[in-house]
C-alpha cells in the first residue's frame, strides 16, 4: 500500500461552454483545468469534485471520455494520469428542523450513478441546470438517496455558522439522521476553523474519521486542506475503505489551516465589525447585545461540547497546521509559479523541499515563513464574520 494526498472538496465553477455550476466561484473553476491543477501544480493524487449534479459537468464529464482524457476505473473514479483519480461527487443543501439548512457531500463510483443521482434530484431542486446546490430535501432523506445510490454521505463543514449542520442546525447529528443512517455514515468534514482536538470534544462522533478538506472555489485554493490516506490503489472503493478503515486502509494524517486562520473561528458582530477576543462561548456582541452576530466556530463548539478533552485512546491520525503558499505575506502568484517550476508541485514545496533549496529562489524573509509554516513556528490574527486570520509573523 502507498501513501496518497487526498482532496475531497473542490467545486466546478463553469463548464467548459461557460455555464455556471456554482455562483461566488472562479471563472476558470472547471473540469478541464481542476484535473490539470491538481496533476501538473498541485500534486494532489485523488480530488473529490462536488458539482456532478449539474447536466452542463456531466455533458462536460462525457466529452473528456470520448476524447481519452478520463478514463472511468475498475472500483470507481475517473483516471486523469497515472497518479490522479477523480471522485465524482456533489454538495447538496438540505432544510432541517426550524428553518435551518445545512451542506452534505456525496460522492459515486462511476458516471452511470451520477446520472441517474442527477435525474432523481432533478425532482427534489428548482431548476437543476441553473442551481445544482440548493434541495428541498432533509438530511436523511438525501441520505437515503445517496446510500440507495452505493454513494457515501458526509457532513460538510460541519462546525460553521452558515450551512453546517452542528454550527446551524443541531447540538448532534442523531437529532438528524435515525441511528442506522447515522452508522453508515463513514466521516465528516471538519472545515477549515475546526481541527481534530476541537471535534474529538463531540463524544457521538467517536466512531466517524475526520475529513480535512479544502472546499476550494478557485484553482489557487485547491490543497489548502488534505488528507493523507493510505491506500492499495487510487479509486472510489479503495478511498471508501480509507473513510471507514478497514482492511488497513485509513487516513494517516489530516493537513489543516491552524482554525485561527479560517473565516468562522470566533464570534463576529456585524454592527461593530469585531471578531471577538473574550473567553469563549461569547454569545452577543459585548457592547450591545441587540447587535446581531455570526456565531465563531470555537463558542459553538464550547457550548454543544460533552466533554473539554478528546479521549486519549481515539488513535486519531496527527492533525498538522498547514500554511498554504497563499496565506503567506508577501508571497505572490509569480513567486509562486517560480517555486512550482522549481520544485514540481505544492507539496513539494511544502513537504519536501529544504530551506537551501528555498532560499535559491526566494528572499529570506519568505523562507522564513515558508519553512515558519512547516515548523509550526508562525503566530496569526484570528478570523471570525467571513473574515480570514492572518498570519502575522515567525514568533
Amino acid at each position: 500500500m502507498q501513501e496518497y494526498f487526498v482532496d475531497l472538496h473542490v467545486h466546478i465553477g463553469r463548464s467548459s461552454s461557460g455555464m455556471i455550476t456554482k455562483r461566488g466561484t472562479a471563472n476558470n473553476l472547471t473540469f478541464g483545468n481542476i484535473a490539470y491543477e491538481a496533476h501538473h501544480r498541485k500534486g494532489i493524487q485523488v480530488i473529490g469534485v462536488v458539482d456532478c449534479v449539474s447536466p452542463w459537468i456531466i455533458k462536460d464529464i462525457e466529452e473528456l471520455l470520448d476524447a481519452g482524457e478520463l478514463e472511468e476505473v475498475p472500483g470507481g473514479g475517473m483516471v486523469y494520469s497515472d497518479n490522479l483519480v477523480i471522485l465524482l461527487g456533489s454538495e447538496i443543501e438540505t432544510r432541517e428542523k426550524h428553518g435551518c439548512s445545512a451542506h452534505s457531500l456525496m460522492f459515486f463510483p462511476s458516471l452511470s450513478i451520477v446520472k441517474e443521482y442527477s435525474r432523481i434530484m432533478d425532482n427534489h431542486m428548482t431548476n437543476l441546470e441553473y442551481n445544482a446546490t440548493v434541495s428541498r430535501l432533509t438530511g436523511q432523506e438525501l441520505f437515503d438517496i445517496a446510500d440507495s445510490l452505493g454513494g457515501i454521505f458526509i457532513p460538510a463543514h460541519v462546525f460553521t455558522p452558515y450551512k453546517g449542520m452542528y454550527g446551524n442546525c443541531a447540538d448532534r447529528l442523531i437529532d438528524i439522521f435515525n441511528l442506522s443512517s447515522f452508522e453508515k455514515i463513514p466521516s465528516i468534514e471538519l472545515g477549515l476553523s475546526a481541527d481534530t482536538d476541537m471535534a474529538s470534544q463531540i463524544s457521538e462522533l467517536d466512531t466517524k474519521t475526520f475529513l480535512s478538506n479544502s472546499d476550494a472555489h478557485s484553482l489557487g485554493r485547491m490543497g489548502r486542506e488534505y488528507n493523507i490516506m493510505l491506500l492499495d490503489s487510487l479509486c472510489f472503493d479503495e478511498v471508501v475503505k480509507a473513510l471507514r478503515n478497514q482492511d488497513g486502509r485509513r487516513i494517516t494524517a489530516n493537513y489543516g489551516l491552524d482554525p485561527k486562520l479560517g473565516k468562522y473561528y470566533r464570534t463576529f458582530c456585524k454592527k461593530c465589525e469585531n471578531i471577538t477576543e473574550l473567553s469563549p462561548p461569547v454569545l452577543e456582541c459585548p457592547n450591545n447585545p441587540k447587535h446581531g452576530i455570526v456565531m465563531g466556530v470555537l463558542d459553538r463548539l464550547v457550548m454543544i461540547r460533552d466533554r473539554e478533552e478528546p479521549p486519549g485512546d481515539n488513535n486519531r491520525p496527527p492533525y498538522h497546521y498547514q500554511v498554504p503558499l497563499q496565506f503567506i505575506p508577501g508571497l505572490g502568484p509569480k513567486t509562486i509559479d517560480r517555486l512550482i517550476d522549481a520544485f514540481g508541485n505544492e507539496m513539494n514545496i511544502l513537504h519536501k523541499a529544504s530551506r537551501e533549496q528555498i532560499g535559491g529562489i526566494v528572499s529570506e524573509s519568505i523562507t522564513d515563513m515558508i519553512v515558519g509554516a512547516r515548523e509550526g513556528a508562525l503566530s496569526f490574527s484570528h478570523g471570525g464574520g467571513g473574515k480570514y486570520g492572518r498570519v502575522k509573523n515567525k514568533g
